[in-house]
């Protein structure tokens, strides 16, 4: 938790400068404002992801050593929290090409 404050910290100061350095248009703050919001979609989905197959994969290997037989319906969770960090990073995509 405390990480996570420390980082929250980082980046309201990060656009704090972003917000502060002076700029030559509009057209240069606004491709600031994708690469910070491409970052945050993809830090918090990574973030989400890992909390997400950390809970699924500790009940997942505590059901398989007592029941064997459960390592096929166990694991595809797994993946499915994995895929939470890969719709963050098509969503930064998105933000970032469209």
């Amino acid at each position: 938790m405390k990480k996570l404050v420390s980082l929250l910290f980082f980046t309201v100061g990060l656009t704090g400068i972003v917000w502060a350095e002076q700029t030559t248009g509009a057209q240069t703050s606004y491709v600031y404002w994708r690469w910070i919001s491409a970052a945050v979609a993809v830090g918090v989905a990574c973030i989400g992801g890992g909390i997400a197959v950390g809970q699924i994969g500790a009940a997942a290997m505590g059901a398989m050593s007592e029941n064997p037989e459960l390592s096929g319906k166990a694991l595809p969770y797994v993946g499915l929290a994995e895929g939470i960090c890969l719709w963050g990073f098509l969503v930064a995509l998105l933000i970032l090409f469209i």
